[in-house]
């Protein structure tokens, strides 16, 4: 790994959102090929990277029940939304030379590996991106939840959650022209406060296991290496 770098391992974790680029729903192949370029970009810098990926441009679970569908029939929908999506990341990862794999908690065979800890391991040794399907396989789990267990599974020196804004805020930015945008946070404020940064099982399972984890804007193009190199982009939650 090159010097300059301060991470060995990372675990990203991408909204599905995030693939729809400025689309109402789906995926928007210039902005999932852009994601791509970046991942390749440190993958081949030495990171060694593993990605989670909601669905909720697709399917969202808890929106589906909301609107009177049983709950774990929903969540089930919203996994294979997320299979989807890492399907479609592999493609594009894939197009531009690099290497992925992709990972399923429920099993798919067809489409997907089961995910096993140890041969995802071995394929993030070997240099392949393992992109992780179907959140932690059970209902009632987010995949931010999914995000920050298999940072933990991996041994994660990092997890990143990419946002569309620069960090996290006191309030929402966009309502409140006040709002304080944070340099760093420790896992305990994020609960106390009820900051919208991840849910409160995936902030409680990051602090138990001192995962640090940043949140950053996707949509500044760099910002992933920047942060490979050890910038303070974004917000820092950790320990403290």
């Amino acid at each position: 790994m090159s010097e300059q770098l301060k991470y060995r391992r990372i675990l990203l974790k991408l909204s599905g959102e995030a693939l729809m680029g400025d689309a109402d729903y789906g995926i928007d192949p210039k902005m999932i090929g852009r994601l791509a370029d970046e991942i390749i970009e440190i993958q081949k810098a030495g990171v060694q990277i593993g990605v989670v990926i909601g669905g909720g441009n697709i399917f969202r679970g808890a929106g589906l029940a909301a609107a009177g569908m049983d709950r774990v029939t929903g969540d089930h929908m919203g996994m294979l939304a997320t299979v989807m999506n890492a399907l479609a990341m592999q493609d594009a990862i894939e197009k531009r030379g690099g290497f992925a794999r992709v990972m399923s908690a429920i099993q798919i065979h067809d489409v997907a590996e089961d995910f096993i800890r140890r041969r995802a391991i071995r394929h993030i040794e070997k240099g392949r991106i393992v992109l992780f399907a179907a959140g932690t396989g059970n209902p009632f789990f987010t995949t931010d939840s999914a995000a920050a267990l298999r940072a933990v599974e991996m041994g994660a020196d990092l997890l990143l959650k990419a946002t569309k804004v620069d960090g996290v805020y006191s309030a929402d930015p966009a309502k409140h022209s006040d709002a304080k945008r944070f340099e760093q946070l420790s896992y305990d404020q994020v609960i106390e406060r009820k900051l919208a940064v991840m849910d409160t099982a995936a902030i409680a399972l990051c602090r138990d296991h001192r995962m640090p984890l940043r949140i950053y804007d996707m949509t500044g193009p760099g910002n992933l290496m920047r942060i490979m190199r050890g910038e303070a982009i974004g917000t820092l939650v950790d320990a403290n």
